[in-house]
């Protein structure tokens, strides 16, 4: 591919030595990377400038505010942007799909959705990581704003939101231990924002939408107020979603998404016994 494809790509950092390699290196195809760091303590700016990257650093304040704050701060050349996090790696389909859909979008169309495939251990988890999983990550700068919901962020474009055929590659090559790490602080945010949420209704016209954003939102509402969550989320991943296909691999890591369903449950407790008292 041409090194002149008409797209910017943003990463979002924080220590990320072990991971920018591999997300660098199979962004060769990209005139304009830029680098958006958190005050990384490890080797993430070094790596960063020694692969001709663009590197800004931001205190961090939520995904949504990051994001905002790079898409006005941050100049992108181009205007169709991917928005990557550090352990994910674009395919060379991708990549031709990406510079394609650059030059040849709608005008309709504001943002593009992909399949991102989870990998750990050295494999892809098809089922167990509920497969497919869309995100919207290749977006038009000028219609495009984000919001935080929790530890993530959602989006509110103007215009369509289309599909890319070709997956996104997202593989931990951290380890168990940050992994953990990670989900501490991400269900104390998510327990934060469920409890704001509490007295809003239900989508329930979304849990049958054909709409896989929408869905997905939706059941996080419910699943927020179902009792037994741990339980109900080990039997959807592991059961109905046959995570079971991924072996002990798979059992292992419906087991752990459990546990993450269960530090939420556990911290909204917490938070609502503090407000009491």
């Amino acid at each position: 591919m041409s090194t002149a494809a008409p797209v910017s790509v943003m990463i979002f950092t924080l220590n990320e030595e072990v991971h920018l390699p591999s997300c660098l290196a199979a962004l060769e195809w990209c005139d304009d990377v830029i680098v958006i760091d958190s005050f990384s303590t490890d080797r993430t700016e070094a790596i960063c400038r020694e692969g001709g990257a663009r590197f800004y650093q931001r205190a961090f304040d939520g995904f949504g505010g990051q994001r905002n704050w790079a898409l006005r701060h941050a100049e992108p050349r181009y205007a169709w942007i991917l928005i990557l996090d550090a352990d994910e790696r674009v395919p060379p389909e991708l990549a031709r799909e990406l510079c394609d859909k650059a030059q040849s979008a709608p005008a309709t169309a504001g943002a593009y959705r992909v399949r991102r495939r989870f990998c750990m251990w050295g494999r892809w988890l098809r089922y167990s990581s509920l497969y497919p999983t869309w995100v919207v990550r290749f977006v038009r700068r000028d219609r495009i704003r984000y919001v935080d919901r929790g530890h993530a962020e959602t989006q509110e474009v103007n215009g369509d939101i289309l599909d890319l055929a070709n997956d996104l590659i997202d593989e931990n090559l951290k380890g168990i231990d940050e992994w953990f790490e990670r989900q501490n602080r991400y269900s104390t945010k998510d327990a934060e924002y469920e409890l704001a949420c509490a007295a809003l209704a239900v989508d329930w016209a979304g849990l049958i939408s054909s709409e896989a954003l929408r869905r997905r939102a939706s059941l996080k509402q419910l699943a927020a107020r179902l009792p037994f969550r741990p339980a109900l989320y080990f039997l959807y991943s592991y059961v109905c979603r046959m995570g079971f296909l991924d072996g002990r691999d798979g059992l292992v890591f419906c087991r752990m998404k459990a546990l993450y369903q269960r530090m939420v449950d556990v911290k909204k407790h917490d938070l609502r016994r503090k407000r009491a008292s």
